[in-house]
């Protein structure tokens, strides 16, 4: 598992499962010819995303962000569509660390999405409990509103399963919060209405987690932003903010999804000066 220091702060990514999606909807109206030169896709035009949950560890606490794809959520055909080749080992993962479920103190949902979601909770016998019962689970009130009442749009993505059985754990904000020293959430939009980012800042050094307005190392131009966002000019003006500001902070950029890189930092020009990469 890969590690990366944040002054006082330890990130650790676990093994949250891996999809493929269609190319054409991560890129949007990027044109392929574009697009595929920097994130390679397969004969069926489908590119390789992890779902990897970060472990935030400072002050003794256990602090998760986002949830992995889970394990015996997914029918056989939703495995088929989505491109799921591998399920959530988050049990394992923590286990080589010394850790159990038990011990996530927090888990941080930038959104509620099914690919960020289904880890919160799991199958015991003929009924879904939560999958890390002492956690508070933050997210925004947007996204947790929509959560439980999708419109037409959404209700494809924010299931039943994945709240129903942590409705007592959820803790919810409206602009931001901090959930642990230094460690804080903040309200975007873009993605979908109650997006948020996690900005960490520890020791002088800044880590910022966009979550899905930078789903991968290959989004960085502001405007490419994907097909599933359903607010792309918020998208496209809080990645400009935000990443302007990570830049001018030399701070990390982290990923849930991205197969390649686990963080980086991008230099004035564009350029990668610094990166942590996936073992593949």
């Amino acid at each position: 598992m890969e590690q990366l220091k944040i002054g006082d702060v330890t990130i650790t990514w676990l093994n949250g499962g891996v999809t493929h999606l269609d190319g054409g909807a991560m890129f949007g109206v990027v044109p392929k010819p574009l697009w595929s030169k920097k994130y390679p896709c397969n004969d069926n035009n489908q590119i390789e995303l992890r779902t990897d949950p970060l472990l935030v560890q400072v002050d003794g606490k256990n602090v998760l962000i986002e949830s992995g794809i889970g394990n015996g959520k997914l029918t056989d055909k939703q495995k088929r569509n989505f491109g799921v080749t591998e399920e959530s080992n988050i049990e394992q993962s923590l286990g080589q660390l010394g850790l159990t479920t038990n011990d996530i103190d927090i888990v941080l949902m930038t959104h509620m999405h099914f690919d960020h979601a289904c880890g919160l909770t799991k199958w015991e016998g003929e009924r879904l409990v939560s999958a890390f019962p002492r956690a508070q689970i933050v997210t925004s009130q947007l996204e947790w509103n929509e959560m439980r009442q999708p419109n037409i749009r959404s209700r494809n993505t924010y299931w039943k399963e994945n709240w129903e059985a942590v409705v007592d754990q959820v803790v919810t904000f409206e602009k931001e919060i901090e959930v642990a020293s230094g460690i804080k959430m903040v309200h975007t939009g873009g993605h979908s209405e109650g997006h948020s980012l996690v900005l960490i800042e520890s020791g002088g050094e800044t880590l910022i987690h966009l979550a899905d307005l930078l789903p991968t190392h290959a989004h960085q131009n502001i405007l490419w932003v994907m097909a599933y966002d359903d607010y792309p000019m918020t998208s496209i003006f809080e990645k400009q903010k935000w990443i302007s500001y990570a830049i001018e902070q030399q701070a990390w950029f982290t990923f849930y999804h991205d197969t390649y890189y686990r963080a980086l930092k991008w230099g004035e020009s564009g350029e990668i000066i610094t990166s942590l990469q996936r073992n593949r």
